[in-house]
């Protein structure tokens, strides 16, 4: 703790004189790639001055490699929209994990972090354009990477951070190129295989209130041999991240919902009503055989039948009221803790031009706890009249009840002597809410170990015309164990037997939390095998100053398969605590053939510096049914009027293939939050509103009664897989304009237009639970809609255990997003410096503007508008219009400062647009938006030592509160700082 204070003092002692300083701010960081030809074609860790370019040289092969473009030759540069983020980045963003820089971009809106906790998983995503993690590829070095489970999503906990060279973000469809999944863009991490000496460094970090500690080292070795023919490069690192509680944040203490402040919308304390000392109720307008009604009769029980009996001690209890829900938050965390190995190594040898074989292998192991509070459990249970625990005047009202139920059964009895009695004499069946604090609260520790191996060779057939040919295999096997689950089964004999007291605050035993506890493992298993070969080269030069006439020709094989093996007790449905899951099992292959041309048309001309046409196209040969065989296609033309300009243009068609998770996903349980329009205040003034849920199955009584209707902002709902799915299609038009004047030296900027439609979008039916509550009630309107047919409801109306909302997948929905990339950096010398006069200042910004980020979850229907909105029930997770990161950078010999913005426009709620819901009525219409500052230091104080310190989010922003429109912790974690004010130092040597 001495150390951790020290720390703190250190950077924040410091940080307040150095803001002047930072104010003179690091690199150009955050790039677009640049298509001027009068650019370096070479990416570098130190600030050049200049846009960084998307090209990098092949260790391998030694030939220029462009992110969407397999062709390899040195004057090559893309017509698509690339982003690069360079080794800077991560170095001054005191980023370890690589999704904490991704996250920042524009472009990306945060999928799972390491602040998700419900849902968590312990893995890391990438969500490109908000258009879902499984719509972008992730490649690493060029190739497909290994994913973690039957979502074949890339976990980016497997890629090395401190090797990373840069990451280059391609806009639109490339499936031309790299095959399925790239209908939202690649996102292609280059890594350094060719570390020569030793590289050592190690980071740690902590937040401004003492917690959160992070910690962080690493090693790599490189070394050429054979007189330099060949050359060897092993890493390895380990991390550890420490756990964060809700409790330990004021935002977060406790769970909030939407209600009434005063007589207006505003936050109200939400909790839950399964409560650790134990609730039970028993509703007296039940009838039953005969239409004899319950009653209350002698004794305690309330009148308010929903909220029932509270017990306060052994053998005591009152009415429960709504100030008794439990908080639950403060038992959840924050930020998940994680445990990380990673080791592998990069090799390669010359034998000659020829033969140049190459070989890779990685290994992670990876281990991410998440905890949420104790298992609430809830339903009808049977208690019998001689229960010890109850209280005197509860056991007298259970006794009269009982005499109710004998009474009906003789009844039954005289109506036909042959009849099953309803009713067993001596057990009632009543409501329970408990919760077991006394096991422990649910702990789930995701176990996850990734192995990926890489053979290949290349080398030169004749001049100008080279080969590439490799095969890999990778494998993921996560052990999933959850602590803290309940048996129903168990729980039900228990309590039916008198051995078990939930009647009252810490009366179940050791010996009872062991009976009704179960401990379950689940098993997810993952491969994919990858076999590619292709040749490129030169055709011919057409003489006209453009150059030669430039292909690449190959083909590909894929195979993925993958399983979920659920615990017994989890398929069976007997645990309460986790989601309950059948097994999923399936696979499938691809066979694929792919070509390229380059045809550069004019260069060196008046108005035609430069003049070139560029095509792909790409055959896939499906195994699955539904799929078969698709053809994907890319066209663009590059022309740069004059050295300084160029503009070009993009059209992409690409494909999705679904996955196995959509495809042969055995049926699950989840939870997303969602609204019940029926639940929603002002509804019982509705009429068509008041005719549809009486339809549905909601009483009258309780239309309009919030929590009471809708006890949860979790809505269950039943999802799963269809074999019989069908491929995604999306469509893609891009313009970019680059500017690099000769006139003002280091100044560049880039305008990039896209626009990208995806159709036939695998999704669950109308787009989740709260896609299909909203269209059954807001839209369509129709009880016999198959919307409508899919919302079962309990007696009293509510959806919950054992009712849900069944939303299974298909290929109904569709998604179009546009908008306008902007990139610029200036890079001034400025003469001057405390390490001799070669000073520079550098400004850089890169920022989005979304025109539109639309979802329509039936085809035919008026898409959600969520470009500015966030919300549960259409959008998810805000989409702000504006987004941009920028930096100031002061860099003198060996010291940088920087000094990074990053901005997040306001956002309102996604009801307004989509739902026509005033903002009056609403308890959180809007998000203000949100200005992030980081400061950093870097100082080489050798050749070979170097450190670095700083403080992101200097200003201690703090997340703004969120009720029922919430994802977690009353905000979105991932999107808006939940640490507070942060520090880090870090050091590195290099031998």
């Amino acid at each position: 703790m001495g150390f951790d204070r020290s720390i703190r003092a250190l950077l924040r002692g410091g940080s307040a004189p150095l803001v002047l300083a930072a104010a003179l701010t690091a690199a150009p960081a955050l790039a677009q790639e640049s298509t001027s030809t009068s650019q370096n074609v070479s990416v570098s860790a130190v600030p050049t001055g200049s846009a960084d370019t998307n090209q990098s040289v092949d260790s391998n092969g030694g030939d220029v490699v462009v992110t969407g473009s397999r062709i390899r030759r040195p004057d090559l540069t893309n017509a698509s929209p690339v982003t690069v983020v360079n080794q800077e980045e991560f170095k001054l963003s005191g980023a370890v994990n690589v999704e904490s820089v991704m996250n920042t971009l524009p472009q990306v809106i945060p999928g799972s972090t390491g602040f998700s906790n419900n849902p968590g998983g312990g893995v890391a995503t990438l969500n490109l354009r908000g258009l879902g993690e499984n719509r972008n590829i992730v490649l690493v070095n060029g190739r497909r990477y290994m994913f973690y489970d039957t979502s074949q999503i890339v976990d980016l906990n497997t890629i090395p951070a401190f090797l990373i060279s840069n990451v280059d973000v391609l806009t639109g469809g490339a499936s031309a190129i790299y095959g399925s999944d790239a209908i939202a863009g690649v996102v292609n991490f280059k890594l350094r295989t060719d570390v020569q000496g030793i590289e050592v460094g190690s980071q740690y970090s902590i937040t401004e209130r003492g917690d959160g500690r992070r910690w962080d080292s690493y090693v790599a070795l490189g070394s050429d041999f054979a007189d330099g023919r060949g050359h060897i490069t092993a890493y390895g690192e380990y991390y550890k991240r420490d756990s964060i509680f809700q409790g330990a944040r004021s935002f977060s203490q406790r769970a909030l919902g939407d209600g009434t402040v005063n007589g207006a919308p505003g936050l109200v304390p939400l909790g839950s009503p399964s409560v650790p000392n134990g609730r039970f109720y028993v509703n007296p307008t039940t009838t039953t055989i005969g239409g004899v009604a319950y009653r209350r009769g002698a004794g305690s029980l309330s009148a308010n039948t929903t909220l029932g009996q509270y017990y306060t001690g052994p053998n005591t209890s009152r009415p429960f009221t709504t100030a008794d829900y439990y908080n639950y938050a403060p038992d959840n965390y924050l930020q998940v803790p994680q445990e990380r190995w990673l080791t592998g190594a990069y090799a390669n040898y010359e034998i000659n031009e020829h033969f140049n074989p190459y070989l890779e292998v990685s290994y992670v192991n990876n281990r991410v706890d998440n905890e949420l509070a104790a298992t609430p459990i809830s339903g009808t249970f049977g208690i019998r009249i001689d229960n010890p625990y109850l209280s005197a005047a509860d056991a007298a009202s259970i006794a009269a009840i009982n005499q109710q139920q004998l009474a009906i059964n003789a009844a039954t009895l005289a109506l036909n002597p042959s009849a099953t009695l309803p009713y067993t004499p001596g057990i009632v069946n009543v409501g329970l809410a408990s919760r077991t604090n006394a096991v422990s609260s649910r702990r789930q520790l995701d176990d996850r170990s990734a192995f990926r191996a890489l053979i290949g060779m290349t080398g030169e057939i004749t001049n100008g015309l080279t080969y590439d040919a490799y095969y890999s295999y990778a494998r993921t096997r996560n052990g999933q164990v959850q602590y803290g689950n309940i048996s129903r089964a168990a729980f039900t004999a228990e309590l039916l037997a008198n051995r078990l007291n939930i009647f009252g605050p810490g009366l179940i035993s050791a010996e009872q939390a062991q009976a009704i506890s179960i401990t379950t493992q689940n098993t997810d298993i993952s491969e994919l095998q990858v076999a590619q070969a292709s040749v490129s080269g030169n055709l011919f030069d057409l003489g006209l100053g453009g150059g030669a006439v430039a292909f690449a020709l190959g083909g590909e094989y894929r195979s993925v398969s993958s399983q979920f093996i659920p615990d017994q007790a989890l398929s069976s449905g007997d645990v309460v605590g986790f989601n309950g899951g059948d097994p999923t099992q399936g696979g499938y292959n691809v066979k694929e053939i792919f070509g390229e041309l380059s045809v550069p048309l004019l260069g060196g001309r008046p108005f035609f510096h430069r003049l070139e046409l560029h095509g792909a196209g790409r055959y896939s040969d499906y195994s699955l049914r539904g799929v078969g065989g698709v053809w994907t296609y890319t066209g663009d033309v590059t022309w740069a009027p004059v050295r300084d300009f160029t503009v070009s243009g993009t059209y992409s068609r690409a494909v999705r293939a679904p996955n196995v998770a959509e495809l042969f996903g055995g049926q699950a349980n989840g939870f997303p939050n969602a609204t019940d329009p029926c639940a929603t205040a002002g509804a019982q003034n509705n009429a068509t509103l008041v005719s549809l849920c009486t339809a549905t199955g909601v009483p009258a009584g309780a239309i309009g009664t919030g929590p009471s209707l809708q006890p949860s902002t979790q809505i269950e709902g039943l999802f799963g897989g269809n074999a019989n799915l069908s491929q995604e299609v999306s469509d893609t038009y891009t313009v970019k304009a680059t500017f690099s004047p000769r006139f003002l030296p280091g100044f560049n900027i880039s305008a990039d237009y896209f626009n990208i439609k995806i159709d036939n979008v695998v999704t669950s039916l109308g787009g989740g639970v709260g896609g299909i509550l909203n269209l059954c009630y807001n839209v369509i309107q129709d009880a016999d809609s198959i919307y409508c047919r899919a919302i079962a409801r309990n007696a009293d109306g509510t959806i919950q255990n054992p009712t849900f909302v069944t939303a299974t997948n298909a290929n109904a929905a569709s998604l179009r997003t546009s908008g306008i990339d902007l990139t610029a950096d200036y890079t001034q010398q400025l003469g001057f410096g405390m390490f001799g006069n070669a000073s520079k200042l550098n400004a850089s910004f890169l920022g989005t503007w979304t025109k539109n980020n639309d979802f329509a979850p039936v085809a035919g229907q008026d898409p959600y508008y969520c470009a500015g909105n966030f919300g549960v029930n259409y959008c998810g997770s805000p989409q702000s219009t504006f987004k941009w990161t920028s930096r100031l950078s002061f860099i003198d010999g060996p010291l940088t400062s920087s000094l990074r913005w990053r901005h997040l426009s306001g956002v309102k709620a996604d009801s307004i647009e989509n739902g026509g819901e005033d903002p009056a009525d609403l308890a959180v219409p809007r998000l203000r938006a949100k200005d992030y500052l980081d400061l950093a230091f870097s100082f080489d104080l050798t050749d070979q030592y170097n450190l670095s310190f700083g403080v992101n989010n200097i200003g201690d922003v703090k997340p703004q509160l969120i009720g029922s429109d919430q994802q977690q912790a009353n905000t979105y974690p991932g999107v808006y700082d939940v640490l507070g004010r942060d520090y880090y130092v870090a050091v590195r040597f290099r031998f």
